[in-house]
């Protein structure tokens, strides 16, 4: 799961049922940031920590992608694991960020679940942390972590919009 450093970025944006969705891809049409709304300060500081002063181009959402999110937003749940992505980040933010992807559709875990899952059961906080700074929204499922005891705890792109997700999962 390499992460290098792309030479340009695309950006667009995706209308679904839940929200406006920021894509931006590399060269390749791999995802390198898909996060809330046109332009958030969360995606704007999350763009800086991982690019940096990659330059940054308007364009369409590449049709797969597009086509995935349809499918997703259509009740083929596992549609989005087709879509590509590649993540800048530490080794313990991308090792976090690769076990949200085995978080099936339709299920939950705990913090304390993913921590005890990359064999790091005392790093619950860090895996909170390493959850929250996750770059791809959806597609690397952070949403479907929750607080013990079963409570929607923070989401970078709001509880509602998690809330709405999980429902549409069928996890709620």
């Amino acid at each position: 799961m390499r992460s290098a450093r792309p030479e340009r970025l695309t950006r667009s944006w995706l209308e679904t049922p839940v929200a406006t969705l920021q894509v931006v891809v590399d060269e390749d049409a791999v995802v390198r940031v898909l996060d809330f709304d046109n332009d958030s300060p969360r995606t704007r500081r999350l763009m800086k920590i991982h690019y940096g002063d990659v330059p940054v181009v308007e364009g369409e959402t590449p049709k797969a992608i597009r086509a995935a999110f349809d499918r997703y937003f259509a009740g083929e749940l596992d549609a989005l694991a087709d879509i590509p992505w590649r993540v800048a980040g530490t080794d313990f933010q991308r090792q976090v960020w690769q076990a949200l992807t085995e978080i099936p559709a339709g299920e939950t875990r705990t913090y304390s679940q993913q921590a005890a899952r990359i064999g790091r059961p005392a790093a619950v906080r860090a895996v909170g942390l390493a959850n929250g700074a996750n770059p791809i929204g959806i597609v690397i499922p952070c949403h479907r972590v929750i607080g013990s005891g079963g409570a929607l705890t923070g989401y970078g792109g709001g509880l509602e919009r998690k809330r709405w997700l999980l429902a549409h999962e069928g996890a709620i």
